[in-house]
């Protein structure tokens, strides 16, 4: 059986950074695979998780909640049939709502297969400071499915946010264990620890959002002709697009970072090739966190998302006055 863990949270509250924590402090004599969700469809994630040297799959546009499940199916049966790994941990989108996914894992058919740990959940202290999240069905019930919740990002969080989250931790009526990090440095054993939680959750009401078509995973890939593509979705209130570039295509470095952190939006993901290699770019909010290598990507993807829709086509203007001939 595969040891298994669902890593949930809301948009920036920092599921990926943990993973790849996790990934680095794994026992080296174990086998690891990641199955991760966005709710875009051009695979920033699957990106920054490429050189981890786990198992990896994804589930491009929002699918893996949904109730029919398919594109989850599939991506489960592969890495669990055919990697065998000793872990999996599970990365749905942030938009994601967790009752499906729960319900899937604890399925009679995966009984054999799945081993259900606990379930981590990521928090961001000053989202408790905001209507919009605290409004969410998504976001509330995210925590209430957890297990374990990890308020992350403590090193951003201010006496407003600190207040918030013992506020929040007090009303909780239960005694869930909660975290605190920073950049998601978690301890590992965290993953052992038991699921605990089997609340019923109800079907998020707001469950709904544009699916892709028939390309599945094909969508994170351009075609041979293809030297650059855009994607678009939108659902539970958000709008996102994304854009995949081929290998031969670079971006001025100042230029791509200035694009970034202005633009109207409130989350900015991206692995982009620069001249000097590569840029990883994460922003939420006002949150602007970059990290450069000497190495260059096999292509560039950059995905935006907002709680409302943009102009898509001024934002790709801009994007494509930057590249570099």
């Amino acid at each position: 059986m595969t040891k298994t863990n669902l890593i949930t949270g809301f948009l920036g509250s920092g599921k990926t950074t943990t993973i790849l924590h996790l990934l680095a402090n794994k026992d080296p004599a174990e086998k690891w695979a990641v199955l991760v969700n966005e709710f875009g469809e051009v695979g920033i994630d699957g990106a920054l998780l490429a050189d981890t040297g786990a198992l990896l799959k994804e589930i491009p546009g929002g699918c893996m909640c949904c109730v029919n499940g398919l594109p989850m199916q599939v991506g489960l049966n592969t890495l669990l049939r055919q990697g065998k790994p000793d872990r999996l941990l599970i990365e749905p989108t942030g938009l994601g709502h967790p009752k499906q996914i729960l319900d899937m894992l604890t399925a009679p058919v995966y009984e054999p297969w799945i081993d259900l740990r606990a379930t981590l959940c990521l928090l961001d202290a000053r989202q408790l400071l905001d209507e919009q999240y605290l409004n969410n069905d998504n976001f509330r019930d995210q925590l209430a499915a957890a297990d374990i919740i990890i308020a992350n990002k403590q090193d951003r969080a201010d006496d407003a946010a600190v207040k918030a989250l013992q506020q929040w931790q007090e009303n909780m009526g239960d005694e869930r264990q909660l975290i605190t990090a920073t950049q998601g440095q978690i301890d590992v054993a965290l993953l052992d620890a038991p699921r605990r939680n089997t609340r019923e959750l109800p079907s998020s009401p707001d469950h709904v959002h544009a699916h892709p078509s028939s390309r599945g995973l094909a969508a994170l890939n351009l075609a041979s002709h293809q030297r650059w593509r855009r994607s678009l979705n939108q659902g539970q209130g958000y709008h996102a697009c994304g854009w995949i570039f081929d290998s031969e295509t670079v971006f001025d470095t100042i230029g791509l970072l200035e694009w970034a952190r202005l633009a109207p939006v409130d989350r900015v993901k991206g692995v982009m090739r620069i001249p000097e290699g590569l840029v990883r770019i994460n922003r939420q909010g006002m949150d602007f966190h970059i990290e450069t290598q000497n190495v260059a990507p096999p292509d560039s993807r950059i995905e935006l998302i907002h709680n409302d829709q943009p102009d898509w086509n001024a934002l790709q203007s801009s994007l494509l006055k930057i590249r570099l001939s």
